[in-house]
């Protein structure tokens, strides 16, 4: 049960037909921040009396004396200048728990009108190693499928891959040119991945070399510039002195980021130039980028060679991409690749053409959408097709063959003026009745505050941050045996599993308590914390529970079982229930604008709460045996519901820590 939907109906009721919008204003109705003020608290007779010409104080009476809650709420308060505070029935609050006790759904009722989702998310290229920037899409898209699932909602995920755009042809031209036979046998991706570096290394050396003297002459003209700007006599006027001092300024910046960017082509010449071996490799392919380029056409014209390349490729590729998944616990319903796709992309140009959409600008084929100036390139030049035509190809295929309401895209926010593109492109196109929705995300950064890479520079790989995740996660592990009173109690085997959980639950949780728009630091120290708002804090919270019943050797399925009933007397016990019972309105929070930090904030408040019960209220030694009873019951029920709400997030729970 939502308890703030059910109060949210009630006022709309007691609005409806005095004011305009009723559910829009019943709507303002929240939990409070401090639990003085009672559990609830709707603020929206502030605003209204402005509206309407009256004393809010008054309006507010007015609306609780109207509003029909005798069932669920104590009498409400009319404070200050007009905020109406709720607090639930204590006996109800008592019932709804007794509720969720029996329900291994915790109380969340399926939605009376599912919808058709899809969620597209991690979606990386294939032929090269996860890295950690295919971490945030992978937790949270998982994550969201996991939540629209469990609410009621048909839901398929999809991992989209790239597997037919233009670093094929850079592996094709590398294969073809710069292959290691016998490393190619031992390590199939791992040659490949190889040969995609070394070949984009080479197309940016000679892309460097380009760039660098444009450059160079564009700075030479921007120190004359500010030179003559510098020994410009200084305006007399303030006005003027303010537009001498910024453009003083934005000339400096102008030099400063000329010399950035010549700095790093330098490091790419230099990278090159300074290793024997890479300097004749690029004297002998001038031209990679044209002919790795023209790999991919060939690819994509269905040439025999290329083909049969693609397709011995493809199998080892998805075989490395299944490992990792398998290893965060992640599956898919459809692995629909850009290839997929392929043959239905002419049509796709043909049927924007027809609707007077499509028009030829500059050679290319585009979409050009009011108030964006930038084009929406749906064909080249050269007559190849885009990422946009392939997107387009999707959409189309998601609404007619499987009837999506919902299309979810868990994209980096990099991307936001392609989606923005494309989604108005497909409404024009007559895809108006689906809602297609950028899910955005901020990037992971290290120290320095700038995209978590390695000492050497290089982009972390995403299999050696779980490694390293697991190896610390075992060391905290092996760490509280060593401290435990009566000797170690866990096996090798045991330490092992635990680990893992323990550390790929802490890398998820890490991402997923942020919220998705945001950039955040990633820390080791933090992410592994037995206190604070980590996983490790959330395992060890329904670890300490399941102690409870096994220290009182209590079979928890056969306590509910049993009939006890739940009470609450004292505060800690109150305060318990309520976190418990708000477990729906939480999930329903989670898709509302699909932030599951909503839901990882929701599971440390309610740890937060269950230490406290425990400080204040003895559960084993309770004072009475139905005291004891109904707070075994409050403990179990925080159990399961902290296992539900990881197990939703993609996180494993652990009985012994």
């Amino acid at each position: 049960m939502n308890i703030q939907q059910q109060l949210r109906q009630r006022f709309e009721a007691a609005l409806s037909g005095r004011v305009p919008d009723a559910k829009t204003w019943a709507g303002m109705l929240r939990p409070v921040a401090d639990p003085r003020f009672g559990d609830y608290q709707a603020n929206f007779a502030m605003p209204l009396a402005k509206q309407l010409g009256t004393n809010p104080q008054e309006l507010a009476r007015d609306i609780v004396s109207r509003v029909d809650l005798a069932d669920l709420c104590e009498p409400p308060e009319v404070a200050g200048p007009g905020f109406i505070n709720l607090r639930l029935r204590t006996p109800w609050l008592a019932d709804r728990v007794q509720a969720h006790l029996a329900d291994d759904r915790c109380g969340v009722e399926p939605v009376a009108q599912p919808l058709k989702c899809i969620v597209d998310f991690s979606s990386p290229n294939v032929a090269k190693p996860m890295h950690v920037g295919h971490l945030r899409s992978s937790v949270i898209g998982d994550a969201l499928y996991r939540i629209l699932k469990f609410l009621g909602h048909t839901v398929l995920s999809d991992n989209h891959l790239g597997d037919w755009g233009t670093q094929f042809g850079m592996i094709l031209y590398g294969y073809k040119n710069f292959l290691n036979a016998d490393a190619y046998r031992a390590d199939t991706v791992g040659e490949l991945a190889r040969l995609y570096r070394l070949v984009s290394q080479l197309e940016g050396y000679h892309a460097a070399v380009a760039e660098l003297p444009k450059l160079q002459a564009r700075l030479s003209e921007a120190d004359v510039q500010l030179r003559q700007l510098q020994a410009a006599p200084v305006p007399a006027d303030k006005k003027g002195q303010e537009s001498h001092k910024k453009s003083l300024k934005q000339r400096s910046s102008e030099q400063a980021g000329l010399r950035e960017e010549i700095g790093s082509l330098e490091r790419k010449i230099a990278g090159v130039e300074g290793d024997a071996a890479l300097a004749t490799l690029a004297r002998q392919h001038p031209r990679i980028a044209e002919e790795a380029r023209l790999e991919t056409s060939r690819l994509h014209a269905g040439d025999p060679t290329n083909t049969a390349l693609w397709r011995e490729f493809m199998p080892a590729c998805q075989a490395a991409l299944d490992r990792m998944y398998d290893r965060l616990g992640i599956h898919f319903d459809l692995t629909l690749g850009e290839s997929y796709y392929q043959p239905g992309l002419a049509s796709v140009v043909a049927s924007l053409k027809e609707r007077g959409l499509a028009v030829e600008s500059d050679g290319a084929i585009c979409v050009f959408i009011a108030g964006v100036e930038a084009p929406f390139i749906v064909q080249k030049r050269d007559g190849a097709f885009t990422y946009a035509t392939t997107d387009l190809a999707t959409i189309a295929d998601r609404v007619d063959r499987l009837q999506a309401d919902v299309v979810l895209y868990v994209v980096d926010a990099r991307q936001a003026d392609h989606f923005k593109l494309l989604f108005a492109t497909a409404r024009q196109w007559g895809y108006t009745g689906v809602d297609l929705r950028h899910v955005s995300f901020g990037t992971i950064l290290g120290d320095d505050r700038r995209p978590f890479k390695t000492r050497s520079g290089d982009t972390v790989g995403l299999e050696s941050l779980i490694d390293e995740a697991v190896v610390r996660a075992r060391q905290i592990v092996d760490g509280n045996e060593a401290q435990k009173a009566n000797g170690p109690e866990l096996d090798d085997a045991a330490r092992g599993g635990i680990a893992e959980a323990v550390g790929i639950g802490g890398i998820k949780y890490a991402d997923l308590s942020q919220n998705r728009e945001t950039d955040y630091v990633f820390s080791w120290d933090k992410m592994l914390a037995l206190t604070g708002d980590t996983a490790t804090y959330m395992q060890y919270a329904y670890a300490r529970v399941c102690g409870i019943f096994r220290r009182g050797q209590i079979d928890r399925a056969e306590l509910r079982r049993n009939g006890g009933r739940v009470v609450l007397e004292h505060p800690a016990e109150r305060g318990l229930a309520l976190q418990l019972a708000r477990f729906h309105e939480v999930l329903d929070a989670v898709v509302l604008d699909y932030r599951p930090n909503l839901l990882t904030d929701y599971l440390f408040a309610l740890s937060n709460l269950f230490s406290t019960f425990f400080e204040q209220c003895p559960v084993l030694k309770a004072e009475s045996s139905e005291l004891r009873v109904s707070r075994l019951l409050l403990a179990d029920l925080t159990a399961q519901t902290i296992h539900r709400g990881l197990h939703l997030l993609g996180i494993e729970t652990i009985e012994k820590m």
